[in-house]
């Protein structure tokens, strides 16, 4: 059984720690070092893996200090992306065993041209690429390269649960809700968010069968979200609606 805590660092990013019964723990993007040393000394961890997704610097910029303090663990990421202190170069398919669980990667690029995710079981760990109500921004890719990862994501079980890492969910549901005002499970979901982050609690991780009913990046072949952009756009294939949302949502 792995256990998944969530440290916070810098203003909304979440580094995921997954640990087992044995002490063991491995980290997913660590943007900042001191959070997760001081949680590792504080808990009596012991440090054996990193996982990045993609190398922007609020992912990777704690490696280097990790190095120094544990000089032995091994550094997984993306392939395609040029990330020092990589000891393990990863594509689609291939697969990381990690305390006796099989984690997948997936190709997940737009984000980044060489994001990456990583699915075990009942979890994604799918960095900038979605977030919950909404998605990462396409920077490097195309929109067409984030379309098909969002998909790839939208057509994995539902009871997979997304951790994603930003805390951006009630920026998101504002905008979500200006798609889809009338989205009944959307607006109960503002609440349950509203009320978490007046307790000052993560909203993150978030069912997948939760995302594909209040998701509009998800959804972009609903007759709700279709209209929502038909000023946008005339067009009303997938990869058009979506590519209007994602405009207009960089301009919300």
């Amino acid at each position: 059984m792995l256990n998944i805590k969530s440290i916070p660092a810098f203003n909304d990013n979440y580094i995921w720690l997954i640990k087992n019964r044995d002490g063991y723990c491995a980290i997913v993007d660590p943007g900042d070092a001191k959070p997760v040393i001081r949680y590792l000394k504080e808990h009596n961890l012991e440090l054996k893996a990193v996982l990045i997704t993609h190398h922007h610097n609020d992912h990777i910029g704690g490696i280097s200090e990790l190095l120094r303090h544990y000089p032995s663990i091994n550094i997984v990421g993306p392939e395609n992306e040029a990330i020092p202190s990589l000891t393990h170069k990863v594509k689609e398919d291939d697969s990381i065993d990690l305390f006796d669980h099989t984690f997948t990667v997936m190709d997940l690029k737009g984000h980044t041209s060489g994001h990456i995710g990583y699915l075990s079981n009942d979890m994604l760990f799918c960095g900038d690429v979605l977030f919950s109500a909404g998605c990462g921004r396409v920077f490097e890719g195309t929109m067409n390269d984030m379309y098909q990862s969002l998909n790839k994501i939208k057509n994995l079980p539902d009871d997979i649960l997304v951790y994603c890492a930003h805390e951006y969910t009630a920026s998101n549901i504002a905008f979500a809700l200006a798609v889809d005002p009338e989205n009944k499970a959307l607006l109960a979901y503002r609440d349950e968010v509203n009320h978490k982050r007046a307790n000052n609690k993560p909203t993150i991780p978030v069912h997948l069968s939760l995302e594909k009913q209040i998701n509009p990046f998800l959804r972009v072949q609903e007759k709700e979200i279709i209209k929502s952009v038909s000023n946008r756009t005339d067009e009303t294939d997938e990869l058009s609606v979506f590519t209007a949302l994602r405009e207009w949502k960089n301009g919300f």
